[in-house]
């Protein structure tokens, strides 16, 4: 999906468009899953990192501009709580009780035209 909006900015608006979000690379040195009793789950993912491309284009009322951009987002740590109700019914429901996500860096290559 493509994310479109714009930003005032000074004396005016940017538009913005961010299209063909690709990734390309995503790794999980140190995850873990444990049971908590009477609760459901706890995914805990520690120093994570996600690398996709993407395609972008901004204007103003003075300039335009687009392009192709490659971002790296690590030291991502995630830990996250799921809960599994029982039901008197054959199916097996899971639902997010609780989500904390922090990131350390991330790091953005831009290339366009200007």
């Amino acid at each position: 999906a493509d994310l479109n909006g714009y930003e005032k900015f000074g004396l005016g608006n940017v538009k913005y468009n961010i299209s063909r979000i690709h990734i390309t690379d995503v790794e999980f040195p140190s995850a873990s899953i444990s049971l908590i009793p009477g609760t459901g789950i706890k995914l805990v993912i520690g120093n994570a990192s996600l690398t996709f491309t993407m395609n972008w284009n901004i204007r103003t009322w003075m300039f335009k501009d687009s392009g192709r951009s490659t971002v790296y987002i690590s030291k991502v740590f995630v830990t996250a709580i799921f809960s599994t109700p029982l039901h008197n019914t054959d199916h097996t429901s899971v639902s997010l009780t609780s989500c904390r996500t922090t990131s350390g860096d991330i790091d953005i290559k831009l290339n366009g035209k200007s």
